[in-house]
């Protein structure tokens, strides 16, 4: 008989053991997405550059209750699409209190993602460039810009940032891997990515420009990586409408996370 219950017991048991363990697998499956969503939004959220006009607009000026319109508008349509842009204020474009701007996302991110990443950089953008009349920053995942200044459509290749990593190779199949990501990211229109062996590399215009423009800001994004990163293992280049990346597998730049 003891034996009987003893089988009884451990039959009892092994169900009960095999449902904690499942939901432990569930908790720890739960838990690993989590963390890989934030790692992704992280690096999204992660800081590039900003630019503010040193000309500042005077507070509770019409300009400012047009420029947090605007704002508004870009924050609310980063729920929405990776793209738009935006005019506020009377004859918006024209008149010297209207504010233009835009926001951007890589077209690789989430709603969510996109969503976070614009509320992030406007948020960046009050702090770091208050009263400024014009501003610009770029997070890793997400673009935005405003003006009092109607530049929504006007082709620019300014350079506005670059960045060559320290590292460096001067071996052959590098720069033949490279040199075909390159090739192939410059022939792209709006997004690209594109890949060769151990190199990767993208490329994106933002929605305001046509596929002309677009092109030729590329090939411009493009020459500058190759001319001014040499040997360089990772690089980026923006320029004002555009801009073009590319990384050997392990040397992906890793920015810091706002400012």
């Amino acid at each position: 008989m003891a034996k009987e219950s003893i089988f009884s017991l451990s039959s009892f048991i092994s169900p009960l053991t095999s449902i904690r363990a499942n939901k432990l697998a569930s908790v720890m499956l739960l838990n690993w997405l989590l963390l890989l969503s934030f790692f992704h939004l992280a690096r999204a959220a992660s800081f590039i550059y900003v630019g503010c006009s040193p000309s500042k607009y005077d507070a509770n000026s019409p300009f400012q209750a047009n420029l947090n319109s605007l704002l508004n508008s870009i924050v609310s349509g980063a729920a929405q699409s990776s793209y738009n842009s935006f005019k506020s204020g009377d004859n918006a474009g024209s008149s010297a209190s209207s504010a233009s701007g835009l926001y951007q996302c890589r077209n690789d991110l989430s709603a969510d993602d996109c969503s976070a990443c614009v509320q992030s950089a406007v948020g960046q953008l009050n702090l770091v460039c208050a009263d400024s009349y014009a501003a610009s920053l770029q997070l890793d995942g997400c673009f935005v810009r405003y003006s009092n200044e109607d530049f929504l459509g006007k082709p620019d290749t300014t350079m506005v940032y670059r960045k060559c990593s320290a590292s460096s190779s001067n071996d052959g199949e590098f720069f033949r891997r490279r040199d075909d990501v390159l090739a192939d990211l410059q022939n792209g229109v709006s997004y690209r990515v594109s890949s060769s062996g151990t190199v990767q590399g993208y490329v994106q215009c933002l929605g305001d420009i046509n596929a002309a423009d677009c092109s030729a800001c590329l090939q411009q994004a493009v020459g500058q990586l190759k001319n001014a990163c040499g040997s360089a293992l990772a690089a980026d280049v923006y320029l004002a409408q555009c801009y073009a990346r590319y990384w050997a597998s392990g040397h992906y730049f890793r920015s810091s996370a706002g400012l």
